[in-house]
């Protein structure tokens, strides 16, 4: 599976915050998606999954047969940086309630229990108000329930800043065993994050999309790369 980026072209009035984005992003991968504050990072996550209109161009999916299909909501999950749960539901509550108006979605589905467990939810956690949880336990929720609905593609913004090292190592794993099955856009300003996860690095740069040839390359090559490609937008 593919997910096509055609011709994207995204306006704030005169400004051009995106302005003709082609990419192809592939299932079985994580990509890193780096960017200067005010790069328009968040601007392409809220266009793909329909949070803000696109003035130009067109995303679909292509399958294994290379069929093309458009992309549609529920192909999408979106974990934000700032989490967005309802806090005055305990942890179960949301999920019971989640899974209930999911069931007919939901592929091999789990107890409460078990769902809490993958996520390494404490049991003296998973019955509190999810407004007395830390800003890192509400994120560990809103990226549990996108698990849960298992969509082709997962967009995360920023979602590993609040988590304790331990926690952000848990959450990179988990992330590294479901790509298989996904194609995964991890939005970051953290180079080092981005190059310890994700299997390609792409540059929103100038409105543009660049990827950044990580064969043959160090780490220390890729960062001045990627350094270089950051700074020419501030050239522009």
């Amino acid at each position: 599976m593919k997910l096509i980026v055609k011709n994207i072209k995204k306006n704030f009035d005169k400004k051009e915050v995106l302005k003709n984005l082609n990419f192809t992003f592939e299932q079985g991968k994580i990509y890193g998606l780096l960017g200067r504050n005010g790069a328009g990072k968040t601007t392409f996550f809220n266009c793909l999954n329909e949070d803000l209109k696109i003035d130009d161009g067109e995303f679909y999916i292509e399958d294994k047969e290379n069929k093309q299909r458009k992309l549609k909501a529920e192909n999408i999950g979106y974990v934000l940086s700032t989490p967005n749960v309802p806090e005055f539901l305990t942890g179960r509550e949301f999920l019971k309630f989640f899974i209930d108006i999911n069931k007919d979605k939901i592929k091999n589905k789990k107890s409460i229990d078990e769902y809490f467990e993958f996520m390494k939810i404490e049991k003296e956690d998973r019955d509190k108000l999810l407004r007395d949880y830390s800003h890192g336990m509400k994120n560990k929720m809103q990226m549990l329930v996108n698990i849960i609905a298992d969509p082709n593609i997962l967009l995360l913004d920023e979602p590993l800043t609040s988590f304790d090292v331990v926690v952000a190592e848990e959450m990179k794993q988990m992330l590294k065993n479901i790509k298989k099955d996904h194609i995964i856009i991890f939005s970051t300003h953290i180079m080092e994050l981005a190059l310890d996860l994700c299997d390609e690095i792409v540059i929103l740069n100038n409105g543009l999309l660049e990827e950044i040839d990580k064969n043959n390359l160090n780490n220390s090559e890729i960062k001045n790369k990627i350094i270089k490609a950051l700074k020419e937008e501030t050239n522009v």
